[in-house]
């Protein structure tokens, strides 16, 4: 199997996976696809660090989490989109008008491959998981990543293929981060603290580690609820 036929197959995917007859989904990807959409998760998970981290950890830790969505963000938008210079399928002038769009939504930039949602979400995603160490903040944080990435193919901006590797470049470089932070305390002689059935292995306090779980839920919840709202206006 050659390269045209591998891209011919995402193009066939993506007009499977693009888009749908329900106003109701329309809505609800247009807003989960949203950054600002997920700040509150992101202020408490700046809880999460700070109350389980001394200030010099908490800071270390949050120059990491940018050093994640740096590498994640330039190795997709600075390294690869203009090495393969791959038109997204809403702005592919043989394809577009073969997507589906929402409110006229097209993204910014020529070029999708590889995805930077996928990417900068999925490294994330990996570099939390591996800090916590909680199966429950592990698998939300996965749910979370997979969402607006989902989202990206099912407004059209992006194929497949695009947020395949996106998510296979987020996943290696959360875990080269978080290995990086695994040198860094050694180095600098920071000690875990005392585990219980109150901590994760990490030592993490369960208890706040529920308020991150009951954000995520709560933002889903409020991205169902305004989706209903939204998709009553998206055409009209």
């Amino acid at each position: 199997m050659d390269i045209q036929q591998l891209i011919d197959i995402d193009k066939l995917l993506l007009l499977k996976l693009n888009g749908s007859d329900s106003l109701f989904w329309d809505g609800f990807m247009y807003i989960v696809t949203k950054t600002k959409t997920w700040i509150p998760a992101a202020i408490a998970l700046l809880y999460v660090i700070f109350k389980n981290n001394n200030l010099r950890r908490s800071v270390t830790i949050l120059c990491l989490i940018a050093i994640v969505i740096t590498l994640a963000d330039q190795t997709a938008s600075g390294l690869c989109k203009p090495l393969f210079e791959r038109f997204r399928p809403t702005k592919d002038p043989e394809f577009m008008y073969m997507v589906d769009v929402v409110n006229n939504y097209r993204a910014g930039g020529m070029y999708g491959f590889i995805s930077s949602h996928a990417a900068n979400t999925f490294a994330v995603a990996t570099f939390i998981s591996l800090l916590v160490k909680n199966s429950r903040m592990t698998f939300m944080m996965y749910i979370w990543a997979f969402i607006p990435t989902y989202s990206r193919v099912y407004l059209g901006v992006h194929y497949p293929g695009d947020v395949f590797f996106g998510l296979i470049d987020g996943i290696l470089c959360g875990a080269v981060v978080y290995f990086l932070y695994v040198f860094i305390l050694k180095k600098l002689s920071l000690k875990q603290r005392f585990i219980s059935t109150q901590y994760t292995e990490s030592g993490y306090d369960v208890q706040s580690i529920n308020i991150v779980i009951l954000v995520l839920l709560l933002t889903y919840f409020y991205a169902v609820i305004y989706g209903m709202i939204l998709s009553k206006s998206l055409y009209f």
